[in-house]
């Protein structure tokens, strides 16, 4: 079958080309950001992309139109799709209909930790022998890729966002994927283009549990009141995992090292094993309980868990070193909310307690670019001694009224004392920080997106004045 994809080069939309490249169908499809490294994967595996919404590239009729989540009536190539009646599906129906029908399908959703978990989940299990089909909203390092297309396995391990699905699909992409295990990580008010409040969003995870039959399982955060108040109604069994005295699956004496976190495993009140953690902070313990939850469920042992967690390496943009430039550690992650952003930050300060701390943040995501938290963004830099805060990105497409405000955070955070500063582009704040860093300082860039190349710019910088210097 031929299928092709509008909008091939967003994460998840590449993937699953990919994965769907690998199950024997034939792949193309068009973007109007056709850049690396996307594009350049597309393009290793054989999968011709064209830049631009143009109808002559469907000139050569596919059999099947998968239409991301960006697209929207007046795309040229979704209007001629219509127009003459070629069929087409959004990325959770084809996934439903072609890779998880009548399997074990575990989903991972929740507000934060998705793409951590579901890499984690998915390295577990390869670790296990088990050997799964996973498509993540990332790159896990240990795979080198989003993807993994094993048809012979019955178990398929996905990223579930509750975001929408397509333009004429507005249900949350997990409400299509049949989760026999369901983990709700956590639940908070995100999405503010699609949502009006939380109470919507706990409709969305609602509905989620609905589908997950009675031998199935629900694992959730039970240190989290929102999911505790979405899990009351679940028709399937449920286990809890967190620190809370009465979770089904509980950590303990939790040690944090620079490079690991390690803690006992209590299930109902009896330890069963004591893990190493290759990432930092509380929040991947929480992630990780999650995962060896549903690891023991399907009976992989303590043993492979255990290696699974000591040779974990993360994922690309969650907590990466980008590198050490004249004695400063500079770091990429993708949190985009005031909660991971205070969760990444009090990580940093975990691994760093005597260092000094660098937050630099892109308002970008259609949340965090309204001002719905205004007052959330001024408080979850605490554990910074220094913040810069960018322009909002796409400015323009917002109402005043709508827009954050990034001078008034900068404002609030100054009235605390801390050294904070707004400065409009990446190329202000890399000369800032140029200007002020220095041997030991610790950077943590935070956007969910380039960010204008900041890293390689801070680099450039930093090692361009070290040549003069010398």
């Amino acid at each position: 079958m031929r299928l092709y994809f509008i909008g091939i080069c967003g994460t998840a939309m590449g993937n699953a080309a990919l994965l769907m490249r690998d199950l024997a169908f034939k792949i193309e499809g068009s973007d109007d950001n056709v850049y690396p490294p996307m594009s350049d994967l597309l393009a290793a595996s054989g999968i011709t992309v064209r830049s631009g919404y143009d109808p002559a590239h469907l000139e050569l009729r596919p059999e099947l139109v998968v239409i991301g989540n960006a697209m929207s009536r007046g795309n040229p190539e979704v209007e001629f799709v219509l127009t003459n009646r070629i069929p087409f599906v959004s990325l959770p129906e084809l996934l439903k209909e072609h890779v998880i029908q009548g399997k074990e399908s575990i989903v991972v959703t929740g507000t934060h930790g998705k793409t951590t978990t579901t890499s984690l989940m998915a390295w577990t299990f390869e670790c296990g022998e088990k050997k799964p089909t996973f498509l993540i909203g990332g790159v896990p390092e240990n795979f080198g890729k989003g993807y993994q297309s094993k048809p012979e396995s019955p178990f398929v391990i996905l990223e579930g966002d509750e975001y929408d699905s397509a333009f004429f699909d507005k249900r949350s992409k997990f409400l299509h994927y049949l989760p026999t295990t369901l983990i709700i990580n956590n639940i908070e008010f995100d999405h503010a283009d699609i949502f009006s409040s939380l109470d919507e969003i706990k409709v969305a995870f609602r509905r989620a549990t609905l589908l997950v039959p009675k031998n199935g399982v629900i694992i959730a955060n039970g240190d989290d009141e929102n999911v505790r108040e979405v899990i009351v109604t679940a028709p399937a069994p449920v286990e809890t995992f967190g620190l809370r005295e009465d979770n089904t699956w509980r950590a303990d004496n939790i040690v944090h090292r620079e490079m690991t976190v390690s803690f006992d495993v209590i299930v109902k009140g009896t330890c069963e094993a004591r893990l190493e953690l290759a990432l930092a902070g509380e929040f991947n313990v929480l992630n990780a309980l999650a995962v060896i939850a549903t690891a023991r469920r399907f009976n992989i042992p303590y043993e492979c868990i255990a290696d699974a967690f000591k040779s974990f390496t993360n994922v690309k943009r969650r907590f990466e070193l980008k590198g050490e430039f004249t004695g400063v550690r500079v770091y990429d992650d993708f949190a985009h909310h005031p909660t991971a952003i205070k969760h990444t930050l009090h990580a940093l300060r975990t691994k760093f307690p005597l260092e000094r701390i660098i937050a630099i943040f892109e308002p970008r995501s259609n949340t965090t670019r309204r001002n719905i938290f205004q007052k959330e963004l001024a408080e979850c830099f605490m554990e910074a001694d220094v913040v810069f805060i960018s322009q909002i990105a796409r400015e323009h497409l917002l109402a005043p009224e709508d827009r954050l405000d990034p001078e008034k955070v900068i404002a609030d955070l100054k009235a605390t004392g801390k050294d904070a500063y707004y400065l409009a582009n990446s190329e202000a704040i890399t000369e800032k920080v140029a200007e002020m860093t220095k041997p030991g300082d610790v950077i943590m860039v935070m956007s969910n997106g380039a960010f204008g190349g900041i890293h390689d710019m801070i680099k450039q910088k930093l090692e361009g004045q070290s040549a003069v210097k010398s």
